[in-house]
């Protein structure tokens, strides 16, 4: 998509996200509690007091804010101005230190006990080669029972082309996606076309390079990481070939 950047999807959807994706019982789908349960049990199996945690694409501190509100020392990574404004107004305490950059280039020295990007975020890399620098930088950073805890989707192959759908629509408002998808590059991206009653437009944009398990794995690998765990939520349900979400989790060889 010509004039996307790596800030672009989190200064078009900061002022949405937590409504649209956000916090148990605020539009999300559940998840947050048991995500933030499962980053702290991981990260306390490595250390179990001042445990070092690394939140990769951290937006709003969803996830960060109630990890440090259990005792965990965390580090946010984001690009996004706009999403790291909301993830200090919701860490009024301060106890979080914030990373203004990329996931790869900027991302702070270790040791941590856990590293996560969750909800598809690692997608947001825009290739292969930025996703395995992704997992590289991660494995120097690890520290030796440490883990690096990956939630996304799991890809399907829907056809080439375009398609137009309704998000959402109420009386006054209507969300409509426009999607891409070139299989062949493992790419998809579109729009939200934000029309609301009194409003002018907003498109919200958005851009990923989707993997699959197996290539995730593969990544891991040639970083010198192993695949520990691998669940189809982060409750631990089991996962199976049928799942359409993974949450996995990669330790160092050695």
């Amino acid at each position: 998509m010509q004039r996307y950047t790596a800030t672009t999807y989190g200064d078009a959807f900061a002022d949405v996200y937590d409504d649209w994706y956000g916090v148990d019982g605020v539009g999300g789908d559940g998840n947050t509690a048991a995500t933030v349960d499962l980053v702290e049990r991981v990260a306390r199996r490595s250390r179990a007091r001042h445990a070092r945690v690394l939140e990769l694409g951290a937006g709003t501190g969803r996830l960060a804010v109630p990890l440090a509100a259990r005792g965990l020392d965390v580090v946010a990574v984001d690009s996004s101005t706009a999403m790291l404004d909301r993830l200090r107004a919701r860490d009024q305490d301060e106890t979080i230190r914030i990373v203004t950059g990329d996931m790869v280039d900027d991302m702070p020295a270790g040791p941590f006990d856990a590293v996560f990007v969750a909800d598809n975020t690692l997608f947001n890399l825009d290739d292969a080669g930025r996703q395995r620098a992704c997992f590289s930088a991660v494995a120097q950073r690890l520290a030796s029972k440490g883990s690096f805890l990956v939630e996304a989707f799991v890809p399907n192959d829907p056809p080439a082309g375009s398609a137009v759908t309704v998000r959402s629509m109420t009386a006054d408002e209507v969300v409509l996606s426009v999607t891409v998808h070139e299989p062949a590059d493992q790419r998809a991206a579109g729009h939200y076309v934000h029309l609301a009653d009194g409003q002018p437009v907003r498109l919200r944009p958005w851009a990923i390079r989707y993997a699959t398990p197996a290539q995730l794995d593969a990544m891991a690998a040639a970083a010198g990481l192993i695949l520990l765990d691998r669940w189809s939520d982060a409750a631990g349900a089991p996962f199976s070939s049928s799942n359409e979400r993974h949450v996995s989790r990669y330790g160092r060889t050695s």
